[in-house]
Order: structure tokens, then C-alpha cells, then sequence
């Protein structure tokens, strides 16, 4: 009697899930714009919809609007059916996992098994990995669906613009006539159009921030030595950060927790171990600002900002003292011209040729000499091309062996410079602008290069800094609040930006049309 009760209840469950995937199935028309981690996997749990119609509700997306922006560089074919087997997985186990089902978009200099890894470059146009980067695997196997590759300034080049010999180049989505920044670029605009709900960048000196700030997203440049840059063609690698670009600080939260983690690949990991708390989520506090002591780096936002970028920054710190921060302003940091001197170091030959060997394992492509000859549409990438093939070490003083960040005297002795004074001061963090100026119109790119901060510090004393939105300046162009950290203070930066953007909600979407 138990067995035929039991029999009919598992029959008319079947039935009405059967129902509750043709209903799903029927009804397709949802709203995917700012769509969060936490609202789609609340949505996979309500049966609202699966993971194969949110895939395709965002490539319907994708169709209809990078037209404008020229974001993203292949779709992968096979997203749909990762989408499917990640929804029969949840079917069947009814656990999900901690990015199940969630889209992402992957900068087009990142290994992914059997998607073109290109770094923009015709040299690379044909070179397909048969493995994914460390961090990439992680993320697959964390749930995250590869959905597309974006574009970016070819070999990571340029800070100002995205432009590449493969897909040509990438516009603003909020004022398609001026720059998204670079060379994340791709990242930057799709994420912000919501093509994607999660992105990764790579970040040399700007070109996590930049972008970020550029496109209103949430940017987290990480100590370096936190996330493995084993797979991804580089750049200057000394320099090297990969991470999230997201809409939110809690999504790129969720992105930090799966990347982190030591790498045999890439020995700077060495360095984070011990360093990396169980979780990152825990740190997602509104309260963090209060009570908290936040420096002011007049040094940087001071150096001839645009007046709008100014106002802005002006009203963040009174933003940040209203949500409970004590803002001590005016930060000095001794020496602090003469340390920033002599700190870029160029590795691009070193870096590119071993990247070139271990991965790409061409006979015909194995020096930046094979790279010149196959050419570029770019005459900003050739330019650079030829200047990385003339210089190896130090730009300035060849003399200083270049070192990593825990190695080089000049690195350290930066590093050491800005700690001692938020020691001295008990700062939590220093702020300043991502940008003293707002994006420049694409057609002007060179000339109108003005303000880049986040070139400064952290790319060279490895210390993080996150950038988080700010408000918006005419022609509706956006702006970013960099936050910078001690080494391995992450958990503090993600509490002080979570706080600040929940406490002002400066982040909106673009007016695609």
C-alpha cells in the first residue's frame, strides 16, 4: 500500500514539474537588465525561469544591442547547452552551486578551452587553448557559463581606448561617442549594458578601474599575489591583476571567492597563502563605514582635475561622513613624487615570449619580432609593439633589477611610504578619484588622455584598490571612487565599498536604443 502511495506521489510530482518546465518554457519575456548573482539563483529556485532562457534572453540581448557597442568578440556556441546540463543538474540535485547558471563574460586574453584567446591580435587570431586559465576552471566549475568573449585594446596596450585588430572598437554604452577606456574595454561596456551578469578584466596599471569607472560598474584590482595569472597573455606580468568587473560589490564579492587561491602556475600565489579568509561574503556589512577613518589623497585628485569630476569627489566625502566615516583629508605621504618615479618596468618580451611557448606552442610565433611581422590594423598597437621589441628593463634606470612587488626595493619602499602613513593615521583606506577627468570622445582619445590615477600606486606596490561608482558628469558619462588598501586588506575594501555604494546607489544602466 506504501509502495502504490508512493508510486502515485512520484507520478504527480513528475506531472507537475512537467507543467512548471512547459510554463517556464512558454513564458520567456523577463527582465534581465541589472540583474544580480543572488536575484537569478532566488529566480532558479522560484522555477521563474531556468538557466538555458536566462542564457538566451541575455544573447537576445547581445543581438540587439551590440550593434552600438562593439563589446564583445565571439558568443560561445555552446552556452545553451552548458545552460541545459547545469539545469537538469539542478533538477536532479536541487543544490546550487555558487555561480550555477550565472552568465559571464571572459576579456579575450584569458585561456578558454575551445574559444579563440586572441588578446585582440591578429598574431593570436587563430589560437584556440584546449585548457581553461586556473581561474577559469575555477569558475566553471563554480557554475558560470562562459556566454561571450569581450573585446579590449589590443595586447592590453592602451589604458584609453579598446581598439583591436580582430573586432575593430568598443564605444561607451552610455555615450557612444566616447571612450569605454582600456584595455578592458569589452568587459567594461558589456557588463554595464547587461549583456552578461558578471565580467573579468586583466589589470596592467588602469585597466580594471579604468573601464569600471568609465561604464558605472564596481572594479576590484586584488593584491598581487591573490589571484593566479597563469593562462592569460600578458602584459607587463611584474604588474599583472585579473579580476571582477560587476554591477555590484556583492557579485564581484562572489567572483573574488572563487578566483582567489594559491596556483602552482603562478608562484607570486605563494605569497597569499594563510592570507585568504574562508569566505568573502561575510565582509558585505552596510555598517562598515561607520566608525571607520577614510584618508583623502589630495596629491591625486588635485592634480588639474575636470571641475565635475571634482564636484563629485567632493560630495563622495561628504557622502562618506554622512554614512558614518570619520574623512581625514588632506593625506600626505613624504617623498611621494620621487617614489612613484622609475617603478614601470618593461617586461612585454620576456612575458609574451614565455606565454607564447608554454601555451601557444606555434613554431612559427615565438618572438615579438614574429608578432611585428604578422602585422596589426592598429597603429597605436604597432607603435607599441616596436617600442616593447627596443626596451627591456626599467624604462628610466635600467640599473634596478625589476622585481615583483615583494622583491623590487623601489616597490617596497613605495609600498612602505603609503602603509607607515595609514598606520600613522589609522586609515582603513585612501580615496581619491579613479579618474580626474570623464571619458574621452573616442575620435580624441590621445589628446584628451587626462587623469588616469589608478596608474599610480597599486600597480606597483601591489596593494589593492577597488573602484565603485560615483555619479555621472554631463553627456551622462560616469565616474569612479577608488578605495586603497593594505596588502591582503580586501575584506576591509569590500566592507567600505559595499557600504558606500548602498548607502548613495549611484549605479544605474544605460539608455541602449
Amino acid at each position: 500500500m506504501n509502495f502504490k502511495f508512493n508510486y502515485y506521489l512520484l507520478i504527480i510530482s513528475m506531472v507537475l514539474f512537467s507543467c512548471s518546465e512547459e510554463k517556464i518554457t512558454e513564458d520567456k519575456e523577463f527582465d534581465i537588465e541589472e540583474l544580480t548573482i543572488s536575484d537569478i539563483h532566488k529566480a532558479y529556485e522560484a522555477k521563474t525561469y531556468n538557466s538555458q532562457q536566462l542564457v538566451q534572453a541575455y544573447l537576445n540581448r547581445i543581438e540587439k544591442y551590440d550593434t552600438l557597442t562593439n563589446a564583445l568578440t565571439i558568443i560561445n556556441e555552446n552556452a545553451l547547452d552548458i545552460a541545459r546540463s547545469l539545469d537538469e543538474e539542478y533538477a536532479r540535485t536541487g543544490v546550487l552551486r555558487p555561480l550555477h547558471g550565472i552568465p559571464l563574460i571572459v576579456k579575450d586574453n584569458i585561456n578558454t578551452a575551445g574559444l579563440p584567446t586572441t588578446a585582440g591580435s591578429l598574431a593570436l587570431q587563430n589560437y584556440i587553448p584546449e585548457e581553461d586559465a586556473f581561474i577559469i576552471e575555477k569558475l566553471v566549475n563554480a557554475g558560470a557559463i562562459i556566454i561571450a568573449k569581450s573585446n579590449m585594446a589590443e595586447w592590453a596596450f592602451s589604458p584609453m581606448h579598446s581598439e583591436s585588430s580582430t573586432a575593430g572598437t568598443t564605444r561607451n554604452p552610455y555615450n557612444t561617442d566616447y571612450v569605454p577606456a582600456g584595455s578592458s574595454g569589452g568587459t567594461g561596456a558589456s557588463i554595464a549594458a547587461n549583456f552578461g551578469t558578471i565580467g573579468l578584466g586583466t589589470d596592467t596599471g588602469n585597466s580594471i578601474r579604468g573601464p569600471s569607472s568609465h561604464n558605472a560598474l564596481v572594479g576590484f584590482r586584488t593584491t598581487l599575489g591573490l589571484v593566479s595569472r597563469s593562462a592569460i597573455v600578458p602584459l607587463y606580468l611584474r604588474n599583472d591583476v585579473v579580476g571582477p568587473m560587476c554591477r555590484s560589490v556583492e557579485d564581484a564579492t562572489k567572483v573574488l571567492e572563487v578566483i582567489a587561491g594559491i596556483d602552482a602556475k603562478d608562484p607570486l600565489t605563494k605569497y597569499s597563502e594563510g592570507k585568504k579568509p574562508e569566505n568573502y561574503t561575510q565582509f558585505l556589512n552596510k555598517d562598515a563605514l561607520k566608525g571607520s577613518r577614510i584618508g583623502v589623497f589630495r596629491t591625486l585628485s588635485e592634480d588639474n582635475p575636470h571641475p565635475e569630476i571634482t564636484k563629485l569627489f567632493n560630495n563622495a566625502l561628504v557622502q562618506l561622513d554622512s554614512l558614518g566615516a570619520s574623512v581625514i583629508d588632506s593625506v600626505v605621504v613624504p617623498h611621494f613624487q620621487d617614489l612613484r618615479q622609475n617603478q614601470w618596468c618593461a617586461t612585454f618580451r620576456t612575458d609574451v615570449e614565455t606565454f607564447l611557448e608554454d601555451y601557444v606552442k606555434n613554431d612559427s610565433l615565438k618572438t615579438i619580432e614574429d608578432i611585428i611581422a604578422v602585422g596589426s590594423t592598429s597603429d597605436f598597437a604597432r607603435e607599441r609593439l616596436v617600442r616593447n621589441a627596443a626596451h627591456s628593463g626599467r624604462w628610466e634606470d635600467s640599473e634596478i633589477p625589476c622585481l615583483d612587488a615583494y622583491t623590487d626595493i623601489r616597490r617596497i619602499a613605495f609600498r612602505e611610504a603609503i602603509e607607515n602613513v595609514m598606520d600613522s593615521l589609522k586609515l582603513d583606506a585612501i580615496v581619491y578619484p579613479s579618474w580626474n577627468n570623464p571619458p574621452a570622445p573616442i575620435d580624441q582619445f590621445q589628446e584628451e588622455y587626462k587623469g588616469d590615477n589608478s596608474q599610480v600606486i597599486s600597480p606597483h606596490t601591489g596593494q589593492p584598490a577597488f573602484t565603485v561608482p560615483m555619479g555621472f558628469t554631463s553627456g551622462n558619462l560616469p565616474a569612479g571612487l577608488q578605495f586603497l588598501g593594505r596588502m591582503y586588506d580586501e575584506p576591509i575594501l569590500i566592507g567600505l565599498t559595499y557600504s558606500y555604494e548602498q548607502g548613495t546607489k549611484h549605479r544605474k544602466p544605460p539608455e541602449l536604443n
